[in-house]
């Protein structure tokens, strides 16, 4: 068994609220998972169900082989880390990391020793006597992180930690968080809403949708391998483009562009959706501009500009598709003037269909040349 197992878990409000659905997952001891989604999907109620904050309504959970569902949040040996820093106002830096083993009856110079090996790792040891008020948001949100791994637990839980930091502070704090897991080993669950995050912290990512599982994986397989419109529109900045088309005689018509299924996927495949309505899917990033270069293996679609934004980096390009509205990404050198005509190409390799009914990715193979 797996150092935590959560079988069937469902959480019921007295009211009826269903907020979560016969959740089930595996999470090996020592890794990064990711729990991501939208606002009310029930990850954060997931998380404090692990906690032993939220009792479990239905389902069993496991550590190491142990039903804890009646067990508390100290008997099970967690440290959380809120959105909110949780700070006592009236405490210094010092203080606030060495409460939590002041009521364990720590004696003070163990306490002494953990404190400042904690303040070393955070960057923390010029601001022990400061108070809470005397420090940035980034500063206080370690000094949070601190009072968990300062416990030496095995197992750490993370409530979107990082949404009330500016971009810079994220960014930072992301990369610090990552480095504190990998010193310390221990097990971490980590809820955002941010794909970012998920996508650059995670081991494995959990997608959840109005209280389920949509797909677990790493971030290559979701970002690669969606198994459904919700996880491909979800993971991706920007979102990946979907486009609604009837089969007809084995090939989409786009507004006048015809998209040939049988180049890319088995006759077969092909055959069992004519005259279905399927849904093209495509990454912005994954598209080329044909008058750069004579794309072969690719869709070739012409488009108008409407609008572009340099972010540096890359320029994203809205484009109307005679009625249809798309967003592609290019290189910043290559950025298309506005109302201005043009063709991209989507590679073979970078198409993916989904079923307009179940929304459930349509799985194929390229057919060989």
């Amino acid at each position: 068994m797996s150092f935590l197992t959560l079988r069937g878990i469902n959480k019921i409000y007295p009211n009826g609220f269903h907020a979560v659905h016969d959740f089930n997952l595996e999470i090996e001891k020592g890794e990064f998972i990711v729990f991501v989604g939208s606002s009310g999907c029930g990850k954060s109620t997931t998380l404090r169900m692990i906690a032993g904050l939220e009792n479990i309504s239905k389902g069993d959970f496991f550590i190491n082989g142990e039903r804890v569902n009646e067990k508390g949040p100290r008997e099970r040996g967690v440290a959380m880390v809120f959105q909110s820093y949780a700070l006592y106002p009236h405490m210094t830096v010092y203080d606030n990391l060495a409460f939590g083993l002041t009521l364990q009856g720590v004696d003070d110079d163990v306490i002494e020793e953990r404190v400042n090996t904690t303040a070393k790792i955070l960057g923390l040891t010029d601001y022990l006597d400061r108070f809470p008020r005397a420090l940035s948001g980034g500063q206080r949100q370690r000094v949070a992180v601190g009072r968990a791994i300062i416990r030496k637990v095995d197992i750490f839980l993370m409530d979107e930690p990082l949404s009330n930091l500016d971009a810079k502070q994220r960014v930072t704090m992301r990369s610090e968080i990552t480095q504190i897991h990998r010193q310390t080993g221990a097990t971490t669950i980590y809820v955002t809403h941010d794909q970012t995050e998920a996508m650059t912290m995670a081991d494995r990512i959990v997608v959840m949708k109005d209280g389920y599982i949509q797909q677990v994986g790493t971030p290559y397989d979701l970002y690669f391998n969606p198994v459904n419109m919700f996880v491909a529109g979800f993971i991706g900045e920007p979102p990946m483009n979907f486009i609604d088309a009837k089969v007809r005689d084995g090939k989409l018509n786009i507004n006048g562009n015809i998209i040939d299924l049988y180049a890319i996927a088995d006759k077969d495949i092909v055959n069992k959706y004519e005259g279905e309505e399927l849904v093209l899917g495509f990454r912005p990033e994954a598209i080329k501009l044909c008058k750069n270069e004579d794309v072969r293996k690719a869709f070739k679609i012409n488009c108008a500009v409407e609008l572009t934004e340099l972010l540096g980096d890359n320029t994203n390009v809205y484009v109307d598709i005679q009625g249809i509205k798309t967003i592609l990404k290019v290189d910043p050198h290559d950025s298309p003037a506005i109302n201005e005509e043009l063709q991209f190409a989507i590679p073979f390799e970078s198409v993916y269909l989904f079923d307009k009914a179940t929304e459930k990715r349509i799985k194929f193979q390229l057919t060989a040349e």
